[in-house]
């Protein structure tokens, strides 16, 4: 079982010293004792040597890293759990540089190793924001001269990708790049993701007129060098931006607009679990890898 008070890499290696020792702390998070066949969950499911396991409906043997992140994986699972306790752990993320120096590996398979990571942290959340709910548009990549003037491009046609963000103030962040800035694509994140009747602080964008016939929508004029009034600003997902753009442009330089999103359910993730510890984060992880992703699939358009 993980121990409760790692703190450190070298209490995460002592902890996980061997194959076997990572093999059972992750069926302890998949299956606890009850191993469920991922080709048909209500098989009944037989157990073979080497961790191995047979589905009886369909014949066809597995074992816990069978459909998930580390499937087909020629890496030992110590090095994957390193990995993932040095993203989940740097408040920045780690560069492929600097995890491929630290893992003895080239920085090919340390990019492969994070975007893999990556594609675990968009954990589903389905629950709607609700109660006091701050949106904000930001930009990411390229230059269009460095922006405002009521975010210049509107329509995707520049170097930089739109993402929206909603935060519930004391609660969750959601974030996700989309196409354009238009009151469509606006307004369909923004139902989906917050509940109806809450009460939403945007700046005066255009694209946020007619939020009123949904929530309590206030509004603060940023073009008029108003940032609070009152309880109504958007500081708290302005900030969220900080910590994103800092991230990419510190420790990553460069995303491309195919990847973004991926770094950017990595910042979500950081500040969604902000209150938890570093096991907690690392386990959260470790829970949710049931997401393969080739590298076939990361490179082709």
């Amino acid at each position: 079982m993980f121990n409760k008070e790692v703190s450190s890499i070298l209490d995460l290696i002592k902890a996980f010293p061997d194959e076997q020792s990572c093999i059972d702390h992750l069926e302890l998070l998949r299956w606890n004792g009850n191993v469920v066949s991922p080709f048909d969950p209500t098989s009944k499911v037989y157990n073979c040597k080497g961790n191995r396991y047979k589905c009886k409906n369909t014949g066809k043997y597995f074992n816990v890293k069978t459909n998930t992140l580390f499937d087909n994986t020629k890496m030992d699972l110590q090095k994957w759990f390193l990995a993932i306790w040095l993203v989940t752990s740097h408040k920045k993320g780690i560069s492929s540089l600097q995890l491929g120096r630290d893992l003895d590996i080239t920085q090919k398979s340390a990019w492969f190793m994070l975007q893999r990571i990556r594609n675990c942290f968009g954990i589903s959340n389905d629950d709607q924001l609700d109660n006091e709910v701050e949106a904000d548009e930001t930009f990411v990549g390229g230059k269009d001269k460095n922006r405002h003037v009521n975010k210049k491009i509107k329509n995707g046609g520049s170097e930089k990708t739109p993402v929206v963000g909603m935060v519930e103030r004391g609660g969750n962040v959601k974030a996700k790049a989309i196409p354009n800035t238009t009151y469509q694509t606006l307004s369909k994140e923004l139902i989906l993701n917050v509940k109806s009747g809450a009460k939403l602080y945007t700046d005066e964008y255009v694209s946020y007129k007619g939020m009123g016939r949904v929530y309590d929508h206030k509004v603060v004029k940023h073009s008029s060098h108003q940032y609070v009034n009152g309880r109504v600003h958007t500081n708290t997902i302005e900030g969220f931006w900080s910590i994103l753009k800092r991230g990419i442009f510190g420790i990553y330089h460069f995303t491309s607009k195919k990847h973004l999103q991926l770094y950017v359910d990595e910042f979500v993730f950081r500040y969604n679990t902000r209150k938890g510890s570093e096991n907690t984060r690392f386990n959260l992880l470790l829970a949710n890898t049931e997401r393969r992703l080739t590298y076939k699939e990361l490179i082709n358009d």
